[in-house]
């Protein structure tokens, strides 16, 4: 059985113990559901069964099957609601936006007019150097993962 934490709301719905959750998809790796404040119609979140607070602490074998629900959701959003476009949204911590410590991904369908506006900001202002910098250190580790692999 998976682990769960009781004071988690998706863990909750995992559980099949909140009666007002509309479920979309359940297989033995993850649940899929509606948020109760959608940001557009067929906005659907993705959890994994176990409780898994960040990406930070998925393993690659979870990662693998929640990627394989994300395009089968994906493409069921697709053929549901029609939207012209669609984000997939996954954040970790705070600082990102994560107000529920259990790993999940938004599928949230969009339109040209659905009020939700752009996600990127429209301007930064990173120096060439620092932009070298975070490259350079990044490029690093994953220099460093690929040799462990």
């Amino acid at each position: 059985m998976p682990t769960s934490d009781p004071d988690c709301p998706f863990c909750e719905i995992v559980q099949r113990e909140d009666p007002d959750v509309r479920e979309v998809y359940r297989d033995r790796n993850v649940v899929a559901f509606f948020p109760t404040d959608p940001a557009t119609l067929g906005h659907t979140l993705l959890v994994p069964r176990e409780h898994i607070p960040d990406v930070w602490s998925l393993n690659e074998d979870l990662g693998a099957e929640l990627a394989r629900a994300v395009l089968r959701l994906s493409a069921a959003v697709k053929r549901a609601v029609a939207p012209e476009g669609l984000n997939i949204i996954q954040s970790n911590g705070p600082a990102a936006t994560q107000t529920v410590m259990h790993l999940h991904i938004h599928l949230v369908p969009r339109w040209r007019d659905d009020g939700i506006g752009k996600i990127w900001p429209s301007d930064t202002h990173y120096t060439e150097g620092q932009k070298d910098d975070a490259w350079q250190r990044l490029r690093a580790e994953c220099r460093a993962a690929n040799a462990g692999a």
